[in-house]
């Protein structure tokens, strides 16, 4: 037997209904009688699954439908239409259950208490979720240990710099051991160092522990270096959905390969149009070609600049992932 998907989600859409104010005379008290209402689909027929242990990016640009996806998802929100699973149960009809399965962190919302000491938070929130001691203690130690808590562990949150709380945030969000982690923005505003520790936890946690993780972010390095796949979604419609490898092939942008050649080399035709390879620049030892790997092989393009002269070193340098987003935005 096929084991449950983490996640299932079967054309979902979620409208909202706002008033339309009423113009002219009297127009106050002809809306205590009558409304009109403007109607926007914020997701519209959305499905997919995901698979237990998958790390899953969920990106598009603002307004597209990510947050309300998410709300949907944890149960904060009920779907217009369409039916979610998670583990098999309705988030909306077994919200408590499907909740300790659940650990959620806001990059720009913290669920620790402000002006608490980031300790005291966690022995509040060990309650709300009726973690054994046993439990708590050692996952506090496992979390600590990967996220470095000790040095801040009896610091009031107020006082915390940004990669401190965010690293707080997700020992929190890990306290009560769920099995599907979802993470919204998890990276902004940090800087190089505190991405860093934030992505290797993050790897870990998937990784290590088995975690599945469903990832909204605007930092494409995040995607890179964590997804093994990843979502579209523009005006509320899913757009893609696949690894980042297949969107590159399926948007077609070039490879860029720069080719040093040992001594002099001659390019038979210079346009190379027929063989989809375009020259960008070159020198006496050095030319920089672009051509479309979904077209022509990495292996055949080898060949083709084999014929021009002896080559000495070559680089490839794959499309820039935020150039391949915005294509499909």
């Amino acid at each position: 037997m096929n084991a449950i998907p983490i996640i299932e989600v079967q054309h979902i859409s979620k409208q909202f209904r706002t008033p339309v104010p009423k113009e002219g005379k009297f127009a106050g008290l002809r809306t205590l009688f009558s409304r009109d209402y403007r109607v926007k689909d914020a997701v519209n027929d959305i499905s997919f699954t995901i698979e237990k242990g998958e790390f899953v990016g969920y990106i598009g640009p603002n307004g597209a439908g990510k947050s309300t996806t998410i709300k949907m998802l944890t149960g904060i929100l009920h779907p217009t239409a369409g039916q979610i699973r998670i583990a098999g149960e309705s988030p909306h009809r077994s919200r408590r259950h499907v909740v300790g399965r659940l650990g959620v962190v806001f990059g720009q919302r913290s669920q620790l208490w402000w002006d608490l000491p980031v300790k005291d938070s966690f022995d509040i929130l060990s309650e709300m979720y009726r973690v054994d001691p046993d439990a708590k203690r050692k996952r506090i130690a496992e979390m600590s240990e990967l996220l470095e808590l000790a040095p801040f562990w009896q610091t009031p949150v107020r006082k915390l710099s940004l990669g401190q709380r965010m690293r707080a945030d997700l020992a929190a969000a890990m306290l009560h051991d769920p099995e599907l982690l979802f993470l919204d923005e998890p990276t902004i505003g940090l800087d190089v160092t505190a991405k860093r520790s934030i992505r290797g936890f993050l790897k870990a946690l998937n990784r290590d522990f088995g975690k599945t993780v469903l990832l909204t972010t605007h930092d494409m390095d995040d995607i890179e270096q964590l997804c093994s796949r990843v979502m579209v979604i523009n005006h509320g419609k899913l757009a893609y959905d696949g690894t980042i490898a297949q969107l590159r092939e399926m948007i077609g942008l070039p490879t860029i390969i720069r080719v040093t050649f040992r001594g002099r080399f001659e390019i038979p035709n210079p346009n190379n149009i027929d063989h989809g390879i375009h020259i960008v620049e070159q020198n006496d030892r050095e030319v920089i070609v672009e051509a479309n790997r979904s077209e022509l092989k990495a292996a055949e393009i080898l060949r083709i600049l084999g014929t021009w002269g002896e080559i000495d070193d070559i680089h490839m340098e794959e499309p820039d992932f935020e150039e391949v987003i915005h294509r499909v935005y």
